[in-house]
């Protein structure tokens, strides 16, 4: 779904590289402790997220690295227009809401990673949202008409961007207000 990356040419990288992630969940993953506010760079994003890899050429791999810069430039540029990175349109609908399932899923853990919860105290809304996007995470889709199932895969693709621009703008209004000091 992202328009400046590809889902495909991630997930042939990936199985390459034996990293023992797919590309939505990986880019979930990123996304999420990108809008947390986490400080990391081109060279150690993946050690952030905790992936094991032996051959330190990984890390300088240029797909990753593409990936990495997208991503950054989605959060921090517009987080409106975070695209949560699937299979493209042409692939099978459960395909690409499988994929959305473990977006969701990398969205969440890299969040945590990230620490947003641990420097701010979030607003009912944006923990809403979180608590939203674990259901989704948590989910199973069936599927019974293709027409109909297409409008709701798209409707909940369409709160999972809206709901992650949210978290992101929330993040970066609070790390951006002055800090409190009680006496």
């Amino acid at each position: 779904m992202s328009t400046d990356f590809d889902h495909g040419e991630l997930a042939k990288t990936l199985e390459t590289l034996y990293l023992g992630v797919n590309a939505s969940d990986l880019h979930g993953s990123l996304t999420g402790c990108l809008c947390a506010g986490a400080c990391m760079g081109v060279e150690d994003w993946l050690d952030a997220l905790q992936l094991d890899f032996d051959d330190p050429g990984v890390a300088r791999c240029e797909v990753l690295q593409r990936l990495y810069r997208s991503c950054r430039s989605q959060v921090e540029d517009s987080p409106v227009h975070i695209i949560p990175l699937l299979p493209a349109r042409t692939a099978p609908m459960p395909q690409r809401a499988d994929a959305l399932v473990e977006w969701c899923r990398g969205f969440l853990g890299g969040f945590g990673l990230g620490g947003a919860t641990q420097r701010a105290r979030l607003s009912s809304d944006a923990s809403g949202i979180l608590h939203d996007l674990g259901v989704i995470a948590a989910s199973h889709f069936d599927y019974a008409d293709n027409t109909e199932d297409e409008q709701a895969l798209a409707d909940v693709i369409d709160f999972v961007r809206t709901g992650c621009a949210f978290l992101r703008r929330e993040i970066s209004a609070a790390a951006r207000a002055p800090a409190r000091v009680l006496h």
